[in-house]
């Protein structure tokens, strides 16, 4: 399960980094008056700004989430390893070997 966490984890800054990057700043309106104006994107003249704005909002959403998750089986992960009650592997003692005498 904290494999799988941390992969997502992983994907999920990897592809907020990436709508971070294709978002444009509050300098580019500038811009648009200028002739290099977003009329003819996928997304019309604003849908472009929403949508991108919006999957940066739910993927922030989710990095903290996953952040959260993994913190808390960090949490318990080391709270196992402090306890004293429970042995540290499952496997057995090793014995002294029997030389028959």
């Amino acid at each position: 399960m904290l494999t799988v966490l941390l992969a997502i984890h992983i994907i999920i800054a990897i592809v907020l980094v990436g709508f971070i990057l294709i978002q444009h700043g509050k300098g580019a309106d500038a811009g648009a008056s200028f002739g290099a104006g977003a009329a003819g994107t996928v997304f019309g003249a604003a849908g472009s700004a929403n949508f991108l704005t919006r999957t940066t909002a739910v993927l922030a959403t989710l990095f903290f989430i996953t952040s959260l998750a993994l913190a808390h089986f960090a949490q318990k992960q080391a709270e196992d390893q402090l306890r004293l009650d429970v042995p540290a592997s499952t496997s057995p003692a090793p014995t002294a070997p029997n030389t028959g005498n």
